[in-house]
């Protein structure tokens, strides 16, 4: 898309290509949103996945989609993200109740596109996702050389730091977890503070510690688990360390609502997290001054800074009857015009590269510091697995933080129950 296109223009250009879409049965599909003109209508029920402090503005959003198509009713439903990987399975397996349009963790595609779930992207979006979207975010809506997902915000994690507790410590931002330690310490020894709030019950947390130590989940191209290697075995030995040493505060239960209390009130400096924090960081006593919240790039291991690659992707249900009007839907939720708004509301990252041109996206201090840290993203493995590696992780993680197993055992009973699910692999 051309960049300082007016918004008029970028609202008809929408309304021609979703009526288009609604005008072309030619593939065979269930027309059942369309009128013999090609008008879309009906009812188009989105499943989002967004959390507290974002789903009321994505509910608005979402249904000014009407204002573009009187005759389709949005739907919209908010489905913890916790939850919400097996629930859409069930839901699409089934076909009782299920949404016509997901938001869907970039990891989760590949896996509903294998169990073919999902519809296609159809080929003139194919098109513009290749052309106008960044190369990262496209490649997450892809599997076996086909897409079947759109994506609508890309992003990774970073440290986010109370600058004014840092600087009555004397303290930097610190660049390597060694030097989390000694700013933790200072902190704790001016202010009596934690320095550092790492969550302990969600694997995805765990992957800046093997990236920082030169390593990774699984080989893809190899097929072979490397999450017990030296480099995983490493990084379980330094997510211990941080919590031992006193450097960090954990958890093994309800790791966002504890994470997110302690930095917000003060009662830890500093936190891990992503852009989809800013909004809700933003309402704690701490940071009513916006001006007090500093993010800064995830400290480095013993070899390297790495933080991963996330976002979401909104895709079409393969046995949706409207798919006409649920893919005009999925144009619109990740159009430029709409990613800007939620940058500017939301402090979330746009996947169309064009968006990153516009005023608002520009002035988003929090856009503007997440997007190199983006393109410097370690790309996750594309494999329908994905997912499913995330919860044998997720407890041997959170034995080994919290000391109940060993940073070996967590390494060696990971790595057999990877095998299990990735059978074949070495």
């Amino acid at each position: 898309m051309r960049r300082g296109i007016a918004a008029t223009a970028l609202v008809a250009a929408l309304a021609l290509a979703a009526t288009a879409c609604g005008g072309d049965a030619s593939d065979g599909k269930d027309a059942a949103g369309d009128n013999a003109g090609g008008e879309l209508s009906g009812t188009v029920t989105w499943w989002d996945t967004s959390n507290e402090a974002e789903k009321a503005s994505f509910q608005k959003i979402a249904e000014a989609f009407t204002a573009k198509h009187p005759k389709v009713t949005v739907k919209y439903v908010n489905v913890p993200y916790g939850d919400a990987q097996n629930k859409v399975k069930n839901a699409f397996s089934s076909g009782s109740d299920a949404p016509d349009v997901i938001r869907a963790d970039v990891g989760w595609v590949a896996d509903f596109a294998s169990l073919q779930y999902l519809d296609e992207v159809p080929a003139e979006t194919v098109k513009k996702v290749d052309a106008e979207f960044l190369p990262a975010a496209a490649a997450s809506g892809k599997y076996e050389g086909k897409t079947y997902a759109v994506p609508q915000v890309i992003d990774t994690l970073g440290l986010f730091y109370n600058k004014k507790m840092l600087a009555d410590a004397g303290v930097q931002p610190p660049t390597t977890l060694e030097e989390v330690k000694t700013a933790a310490a200072a902190i704790k020894a001016k202010t009596g503070k934690a320095g550092l709030y790492l969550r302990g019950d969600d694997s995805y947390w765990f992957l800046p510690l093997i990236y920082g130590e030169g390593g990774d989940l699984v080989d893809a191209k190899n097929k072979t688990v490397t999450v017990d290697n030296a480099a995983g075995v490493k990084a379980f030995k330094a997510a211990r360390d941080l919590v031992s040493s006193g450097a960090a505060l954990t958890n093994a239960t309800d790791g966002w609502t504890n994470m997110q209390t302690a930095f917000k009130s003060g009662e830890a400096a500093m936190m891990i997290n992503g852009p989809w924090a800013v909004a809700d960081t933003y309402a704690g006593d701490q940071f009513k001054d916006k001006a007090n919240l500093g993010v800064a790039p995830v400290p480095a291991g013993s070899v390297k800074a790495g933080s991963p690659q996330g976002g979401h992707d909104l895709a079409v249900y393969a046995g949706s009857k409207n798919t006409a009007a649920a893919h005009a839907f999925v144009a619109y939720m990740t159009s430029e015009e709409v990613q800007v708004q939620s940058a500017k509301e939301l402090s979330l990252l746009p996947t169309r590269t064009a968006a990153y041109e516009q005023p608002d996206v520009k002035g988003s201090e929090m856009v503007q510091f997440f997007k190199p840290a983006v393109d410097k993203a370690v790309e996750r493995a594309w494999i329908p697995e994905n997912g499913s590696l995330f919860e044998p992780l997720k407890v041997e993680y959170t034995k080994a933080i919290t000391g109940a197993s060993t940073p070996e055992e967590a390494a060696k009973t990971a790595g057999a129950e990877f095998r299990k699910i990735l059978k074949g692999w070495n």
